[in-house]
């Protein structure tokens, strides 16, 4: 049997009509390391404006709807046979929106941290692979009188950058399309002998690109730090972290964060760098520990924007040596000609895809946890997404902050930080391993006062 694929394309498609969407080996990569007791999952927080009325019934309903019209968020990953190749996603029977959407009420006193609190519960939980790895919690009885939108994602479904095409798929839109499940749903899945005719074509396709997969590893390596890395130096922001979560946010304004950046030759994202490295030194000389370069892993995306019919994964991790101290500003250029230095080497696509067969054994062998309990390679983790630029609305209520989040098995890893601007805001998600940060109000106190110090 033949299967018919266009170059570059995980999808293939029978004779009968049946479509062959196969997890990619970054997604399998998702899968194999979310081994933990903290899942693998993203999550947005939409505070809704508490101006408007607010029919949290038919909020819900918009959600429900809109999501139906995603593919992604109506199909189930399932694992094939022997010798049928990678994992595929299928349109789930049994789907209905209706079972991942909920409405709860913030406990008391309803406030930020309440929320926050809130928001980490949900994203936290793990979501059942027995159906469509999503779910969306309207929050009621804040302080405020507002309301506030919990969507939550697997990472597998998505990355951060697929999280947001997923969440412009569900905000109002000037000429939206109508909300309906296509005539074909659900669609057939592909036979035994259609993915085991397509699994050897793949397999194929591997081995006439070894070479260039062999090419690649150089470079993959060496914006990874290469074998032989400078070692993370110790202090108490490395150490095994347990299942608990907690969460804080710092606030920037990004017109005059990308002022200050700009006037130090750097960007936005070299900014956030200089903030977050400084605010951990001061943190750590706090405690009485002097770490004076921070070696911090930052996701480099490897693709355009995806849309909300194709998801999927695709970054590759940069890991380099931030200075913590010096005067803010100045700290910028540094870390720019850092940062540049770094991404004039990565070229190639990620070591944990290029060895993916590879890396995926190793994980399945709870490997990949224990590496993680114990790597020297780095102390944190920051991600920077860029969210809407204009104001959005669901369901006729304008959103007033956006807030991201992602969590996962960190090893030893104490504290990650992911970074969402959102109509002229830059909002810092601080989360943090609460044993090994009991300080983290602290911590969000000083990376407030950092990236104060570069807008004011």
């Amino acid at each position: 049997m033949s299967v018919a694929r266009s170059p570059g394309d995980l999808r293939s498609q029978g004779p009968d009509g049946a479509t062959i969407d196969r997890a990619s080996p970054a997604d399998l990569v998702m899968l194999a390391i979310d081994t933990g007791p903290v899942p693998e999952q993203l999550g947005a927080l939409l505070l809704l404006d508490n101006g408007s009325d607010l029919d949290p019934d038919a909020m819900l309903r918009v959600i429900a709807d809109r999501a139906t019209t995603i593919p992604r968020l109506r199909q189930r990953l399932v694992w094939p046979p022997a010798g049928c190749g990678r994992p595929v996603w299928i349109d789930d029977p049994g789907y209905h929106a209706d079972h991942h959407v909920r409405r709860l009420r913030c406990p008391a006193p309803g406030d930020e941290q309440a929320l926050l609190d809130v928001l980490t519960r949900i994203v936290t939980t793990p979501l059942p692979f027995t159906s469509p790895l999503w779910t969306a919690v309207l929050v009621t009885g804040l302080a405020d009188g507002a309301a506030a939108l919990i969507f939550v994602l697997h990472h597998v479904l998505a990355d951060g950058i697929g999280g947001l095409a997923v969440l412009a798929r569900l905000v109002d839109q000037p000429h939206r399309p109508a909300e309906s499940l296509t005539n074909n749903f659900p669609a057939p899945a592909p036979s035994w002998a259609m993915l085991v005719a397509d699994a050897r074509g793949e397999r194929r396709a591997a081995l006439s690109s070894l070479g260039r997969t062999i090419l690649g590893l150089r470079t993959s390596l060496s914006g990874a730090g290469g074998w032989h890395a400078p070692a993370a130096a110790p202090c108490s922001l490395i150490a095994r972290t347990g299942p608990g979560r907690r969460l804080a946010v710092a606030r920037a304004d990004l017109g005059a964060l990308r002022k200050a950046a700009h006037r130090q030759n750097g960007t936005v994202n070299d900014a956030l760098l200089a903030a977050v490295a400084g605010a951990l030194g001061a943190l750590l000389q706090r405690r009485g520990e002097r770490v004076g370069t921070l070696r911090v892993t930052v996701p480099v995306a490897a693709r355009k924007a995806p849309t909300g019919a194709v998801l999927g994964n695709e970054v590759v991790p940069l890991v380099v040596g931030l200075p913590t101290g010096g005067d803010p500003r100045a700290r910028i250029e540094r870390i720019s000609a850092i940062v540049r230095a770094a991404r004039g080497q990565l070229t190639g696509p990620s070591l944990v895809v290029l060895l993916g067969p590879v890396f995926q054994a190793i994980a399945g062998l709870r490997l990949y946890r224990t590496y993680l309990n114990h790597q020297r390679r780095f102390h944190t983790l920051v991600s920077n997404v860029k969210g809407p630029k204009a104001k959005v609305s669901i369901g006729g209520v304008p959103v007033r902050e956006l807030i991201g989040v992602s969590v996962a098995e960190s090893g030893n890893v104490a504290v990650n930080f992911l970074a969402l601007s959102y109509a002229g805001s830059l909002m810092v998600t601080i989360v943090a391993e609460p044993d090994l940060v009991p300080d983290l109000e602290e911590l969000a106190s000083l990376l407030q006062a950092e990236l104060d110090a570069l807008t004011n």
